[in-house]
């Protein structure tokens, strides 16, 4: 084993759609480490994401082994899955996932129920991840009190709440408009600067600018895994 945060090898996924045969990843092998910002990329059916499914422990391998931080994911039971996922994972997604009648404090301390953590501490550590967005002052506003952008931030917050070691972004300023999708790109460059471990799904070109390595995608194999010389650098100041 290497020093890897994620190792994958000769990773496969086949599913079967009726009497349908779709080979979705065909032997994909790439290690993340640490503190990396890394793009994935590929068009429709090239299997980006799958490879994100698998990366978030939502879906385990056909063949080939999945290390995360150490630990053989790869053959883990749903619930196993969930446990890793509570822990070592944050998501943030294109459609924020935000429950809509809880305020984002509450949004927010999600997470840390399901750990099992006492109100009191939970909702200290959630107030402070909510000032660290630039959200202090919204944390009893529901999400339809919110702009887009404050919408994301409070995912990417509940993201960070448990301090996971990686966090997973898939197309996270999809339902943004340009402007608010460069405020949520600056928070994962100070995120990525703090030490956090990037992972962006996108299909624009833009967003993956971003990140400081960009992995291919094509046919459900590895086409391309290349470092990004000069990266489009977000560090301004966040705005409210």
């Amino acid at each position: 084993m290497n020093s890897a945060l994620i190792d994958i090898y000769e990773m496969t996924k086949t599913y079967f759609m009726g009497h349908q045969r779709v080979d979705a990843l065909r032997g994909v092998s790439l290690s993340i480490k640490q503190n990396e910002y890394v793009a994935i990329m590929g068009p429709s059916g090239s299997g980006k994401s799958t490879l994100m499914n698998m990366l978030g422990c939502l879906d385990t391998p056909s063949s080939g082994t999945y290390h995360l931080n150490g630990q053989d994911v790869s053959k883990l039971s749903d619930d196993e899955l969930a446990g890793v996922r509570n822990k070592e994972i944050g998501f943030v997604f294109q459609t924020f996932n935000l429950l809509p009648r809880s305020t984002c404090l509450s949004n927010v301390e999600l997470p840390l129920i399901y750990a099992g953590m006492p109100a009191d501490e939970r909702r200290k550590r959630a107030i402070e991840m909510l000032e660290s967005v630039n959200l202090g002052d919204r944390i009893y506003h529901r999400p339809n009190e919110l702009s887009g952008g404050q919408r994301q931030r409070v995912a990417v917050a509940r993201a960070l709440i448990n301090n996971p070691s990686i966090i997973l972004a898939d197309e996270p300023t999809g339902n943004l408009d340009s402007k608010t999708g460069v405020e949520i790109m600056r928070l994962f460059e100070k995120l990525y600067l703090g030490g956090n471990t990037i992972i962006v799904v996108t299909h624009e070109e833009e967003i993956a600018a971003h990140a400081r390595r960009i992995i291919r995608l094509r046919d459900g194999l590895l086409e391309s895994d290349t470092l990004v010389e000069n990266p489009t650098l977000a560090t301004q100041t966040l705005s409210a």
